[in-house]
């Protein structure tokens, strides 16, 4: 079975230049509010992104060799046809960074902007063009245009080639990311999922090729993420056809800035607008749906004759399953779901909730529950859970997958996780690998490349306190709730052989002995006290 690369942790205390980077930018920030600076340091990484691509194929057309012999270096056309972006000169890095001391440089910025939407439609109303600002300090801007500079020095001193300065773009654009969910906390979850939550869900998914859909796509994690699982297992750019939605206009081009610092072509619809109120994919019957909607959403829109409301209409005051049932409803016939959604989803019986959850599990649709620790997320401290939806769970010898019709596989992942900071938790290489393992293993999917098999096993096993395989009939004998803890039972303790007859003896004599020192140790704490003038 082949080994998935070896890839280092996520974790913050991994990252090397992209954390300096950060801490001299973020100094350049003054008094601005986090969210508002994200996009003015993020919009000139695009640029820089824009640039650094552009430059690197002009070269080659100045060269002359080959298929480019007798190409035109400044004809947008031979861009264009290499999926590359055209950049008006006055655009380019190399004239910014030349006036980044000038006062001007907000205007300059501004016009780069506009001069490369106007160029480029597929980028029509994406990117920031509100540099010449009066509140945006000029200078710190220059400054910042200069550390951002110093990428593509980074990839040079690293001994790359250039272009492997665009990946090191992408590397600090994902990073800025992450720093100002954390920095904006709460309302940082509106764009940002923890890649170590989105990891989990794209190996278990294991989305190799065919449609994938996120109506609640953020700044497009998700995307992201399965590109690479595809990359790093012997597939190519376009082996999966990208489909994404999201209601908030500026988080929206987030997504599309970063999906396009990667060269991933997306539909993410004409414009931003809310998935319940107008599906912009109303035909689409996705693969795979990855997905972290918001948690348990009172302000939604409803209509109570949705053609969605397939298992019961959701309760006005939460969307949770409003979510669940879309994501089911863009299924094709052997499609998948992972989703991240709030824990009382799993339990809840409130307005309807708990019959849509039955119906759901009649319909033997859930395929595994995961339930994660809590501090993963920035924007909430609660524990979360996973779902994963298979419409159908029968044996598919595509995939080699077994036949779990009338089962779902539980993981109680709760213990997980390595804090990286006072608040904020991360699920480690090896928590992922148990997870992802388990779930494959459970499966039977022989066609997976994955880590290996837990323990070395190659088939799944019953391992008490973390995973247990329930039928549909247990699930209903606990009232169709799908907390992984009610199935999983207690971790086994391991048996150190000694007779019962024997320990408690022993175990009595060890305490009487901790007594008699305590005894001690608080005649001799108040000897001291005593001697101080205080006590009696």
């Amino acid at each position: 079975m082949a080994k998935t690369p070896t890839r280092k942790n996520d974790s913050s205390a991994n990252l090397g230049f992209e954390a300096k980077l950060w801490l001299t930018a973020d100094k350049l920030r003054n008094n601005m509010d986090a969210a508002e600076y994200k996009h003015v340091v993020l919009g000139l990484i695009f640029l820089k992104y824009i640039s650094d691509t552009f430059e690197e194929h002009r070269a080659k057309l100045v060269a002359g060799q080959g298929d480019y012999a007798g190409a035109n270096p400044e004809d947008p056309d031979e861009y264009k046809a290499e999926n590359v972006f055209w950049v008006p000169a006055d655009a380019r890095w190399p004239h910014l960074q030349a006036s980044a001391k000038q006062p001007t440089i907000g205007k300059i910025v501004d016009d780069a902007m506009v001069a490369i939407e106007r160029d480029n439609p597929r980028l029509k109303g994406v990117l920031p063009k509100d540099y010449a600002r009066p509140g945006l300090d000029k200078q710190r801007l220059g400054e910042l245009i200069d550390v951002i500079a110093t990428i593509e020095l980074t990839a040079a001193s690293e001994g790359e080639k250039t272009h492997r300065s665009v990946d090191l773009l992408g590397r600090v654009y994902e990073y800025f990311l992450t720093r100002f969910a954390s920095a904006e906390g709460k309302n940082g979850g509106q764009f940002y999922t923890p890649s170590c939550v989105v990891r989990c869900l794209v190996e278990m998914l294991a989305p190799y090729k065919g449609r994938i859909y996120d109506p609640a796509c953020g700044s497009g994690g998700m995307f992201v993420q399965s590109e690479k699982f595809v990359e790093s297992h012997g597939g190519k750019l376009g082996d999966i056809s990208i489909y994404g939605q999201e209601s908030n206009a500026t988080t929206r081009r987030l997504a599309v800035m970063n999906l396009a610092l990667r060269g991933i072509e997306a539909d993410f619809g004409a414009e931003h607008a809310d998935t319940f109120r107008r599906d912009l994919h109303p035909d689409l019957r996705a693969d795979y749906v990855l997905a972290n909607p918001p948690f348990n959403d009172s302000d939604w829109h409803r209509r109570d004759d949705d053609v969605r409301w397939q298992f019961g209409v959701p309760p006005k005051g939460n969307a949770n399953f409003a979510w669940v049932q879309h994501f089911i409803h863009h299924l094709a016939p052997h499609g998948m779901a992972g989703f991240v959604l709030a824990n009382g989803s799993m339990s809840s019986n409130q307005s309807g909730e708990g019959d849509i959850r039955q119906k759901l599990i009649e319909a033997d649709l859930v395929d595994c529950m995961v339930a994660l620790p809590g501090q993963l997320f920035y924007s909430t401290q609660i524990p979360v859970c996973l779902w994963f939806i298979a419409k159908n769970k029968g044996a598919d010898a595509k995939r080699g997958f077994r036949n779990r019709k009338k089962q779902t596989l539980f993981i109680d992942a709760r213990k997980m996780g390595t804090l990286i900071d006072r608040v904020h938790r991360e699920l480690t290489d090896a928590d992922l690998n148990k997870i992802t393992s388990t779930y494959h293993a459970w499966r039977g999917d022989k066609n997976a490349v994955r880590p290996e098999p837990v323990e070395g096993q190659s088939t799944y096993a019953d391992i008490p306190g973390f995973c247990k395989s329930a039928t549909t009939a247990e699930i209903a004998a606990h009232g169709h709730v799908l907390t992984p803890g009610r199935y999983v039972g207690a971790e086994e303790v391991e048996d150190d052989g000694d007779p019962f007859e024997e320990k408690m003896p022993r175990l009595v004599a060890e305490l009487e002995v901790q007594f008699a020192e305590s005894a001690n140790l608080e005649l001799a704490i108040k000897a001291n006290l005593k001697g101080l003038g205080f006590g009696s």
